[in-house]
């Protein structure tokens, strides 16, 4: 009975060290491990691998889906929620199985499986350009958060400046410089993912401390008889307000996108059969979140409910300790957001890597490579958030393209390809389904956003 139970820990540890030897591929992400302290590493446990995930999924995207509630309105918009919860599942249960089939590490082996070099190019390609998107995004929150923002001609306080006024220290550029070099650049600099483990615990202990306090603030204002009723569905008046409703697609699939870190995560586990309770787990947890900050959100603000719903915490919430709570809830999330940076920014540097430098050594062992990567991946991103005028629009870019092609369109497409023969005619079914479904919404989307930007430059001058 003592056998039965070891083998399958002594299979997958020589099967992982097996890997880290024979196979080269870029995307590969125990080639960032030296085989030696490899060994020495027993398994990422069960919660921190669901830590991690839930990280991954966690991030930018929450301070997103209220403004996605005005937009849709409440019931869609949790229906929308647990649906793309269930695709998400779906997908990464047919990139783990065709994995296991071709006995690939990574999302790019994989993809190189299925549809040779180009694919697992097309791979580290759409990953970097969503990471980067993704990163971006958490730069501008966190800009927005100590800083402040202007919306609509509206200036929002940032916390600094609601304590110490306007000062120079304290303003957008100088803020992003100081975090970047005091919290970013030290995180990102682990080169095994488990490590993150307790970062990771602490940000979804953040996020829970943000959520906690919304509902609480929001449960007040309900008895205090100071919250408006949300809109259950969307206010459809003409084609425009129809089509309008598609923007938020790119939105609601960034914010589940997690494909990228599954591999990673599972080939560090001890015991690689608990890397589908890991998935749906996280999914489960996540889920939960959106669904109650995107409820409790839009019933706080409702129609004023801003891009960045962190913005929103910067008025008279009209109950006790209002400019206190507000802090707590800004400076909870700003913290949780540095502290998922590193997790994103570890599959974007692994990325980039295979992409530039497909044939050279582990970049573990090559400090100077190593550092120039971090160095420039950290500056673009610096750089990005600086200039890109708001979370919706790097949501909209980055969803309607690179985060669509790894959540769903991706899989559907290896699941279609079917190297291995293992496909079922229910699994041909969905993945059709999900293409469709992906490409459809994701051109609405393109197309809405382009009319409504040309009717906003073009209306001044008539």
């Amino acid at each position: 009975m003592t056998i039965v139970n070891l083998a399958p820990l002594k299979e997958k540890k020589s099967r992982k060290n097996k890997r880290v030897v024979d196979e080269k591929a870029p995307l590969l992400p125990l080639k960032q491990e030296e085989e030696v302290e490899f060994n020495e590493f027993d398994g990422a446990s069960f919660s921190g691998a669901v830590f991690n995930l839930s990280t991954t999924i966690v991030g930018a995207g929450i301070m997103a889906l209220p403004a996605t509630m005005k937009v849709l309105g409440l019931v869609p918009g949790i229906a929308i929620i647990i649906f793309v919860a269930f695709l998400t599942e779906a997908s990464v249960e047919m990139l783990l199985r065709f994995s296991r089939a071709g006995k690939s590490v990574s999302y790019g082996g994989v993809m190189g499986d299925a549809f040779g070099m180009t694919g697992k190019i097309l791979l580290q390609i759409c990953v970097i350009i969503n990471n980067v998107g993704v990163l971006i995004v958490y730069m501008i929150i966190i800009g927005d958060v100590v800083s402040g923002t202007s919306s609509s001609g509206v200036h929002h306080a940032g916390v600094l400046e609601g304590w110490f006024g306007e000062q120079w220290w304290n303003g957008r550029f100088f803020i992003l410089l100081a975090t970047t070099l005091a919290v970013f650049a030290p995180l990102a600099c682990f080169k095994r993912i488990d490590s993150l483990r307790f970062t990771s615990a602490l940000s979804v202990a953040l996020a829970v401390v943000f959520l906690v306090i919304t509902a609480g603030i929001t449960i007040v204002k309900s008895v205090n008889g100071t919250v408006t009723i949300p809109r259950l569905f969307p206010n459809v008046t003409d084609m425009t307000s129809f089509w309008n409703i598609f923007t938020v697609v790119p939105v609601l699939v960034t914010a589940y996108i997690c494909h990228y870190n599954v591999h990673t995560i599972d080939n560090e586990l001890e015991d690689s059969s608990l890397i589908q309770p890991v998935v749906r787990t996280s999914l489960g947890l996540c889920s939960t979140v959106y669904i109650m900050t995107s409820f409790f959100g839009i019933l706080l603000f409702g129609d004023s409910t801003l891009e960045d719903v962190l913005a929103n915490f910067d008025t008279n919430l009209g109950i006790p300790y209002s400019s206190l709570l507000n802090d707590a809830v800004r400076v909870s999330y700003a913290f949780h957001l540095m502290l998922v940076f590193p997790v994103i920014f570890y599959p974007l540097r692994l990325n980039l890597d295979g992409l530039l430098f497909p044939s050279a050594r582990p970049l573990v062992s090559d400090n100077r490579r190593f550092a120039l990567i971090s160095i420039g991946l950290i500056a673009l991103v610096f750089l990005g958030a600086n200039f890109i005028p708001s979370i919706w629009d790097a949501f909209q870019f980055t969803g309607a393209t690179a985060a669509v092609c790894l959540g769903f369109i991706f899989p559907a497409a290896i699941t279609l390809r079917d190297p291995h023969g293992i496909a079922t005619k229910k699994d041909k079914i969905l993945s059709v389904f999900m293409i469709v479904l992906a490409v459809f919404s994701n051109m609405v989307a393109i197309y809405s956003d382009a009319y409504s930007l040309f009717k906003k430059n073009a209306s001044p001058r008539a």
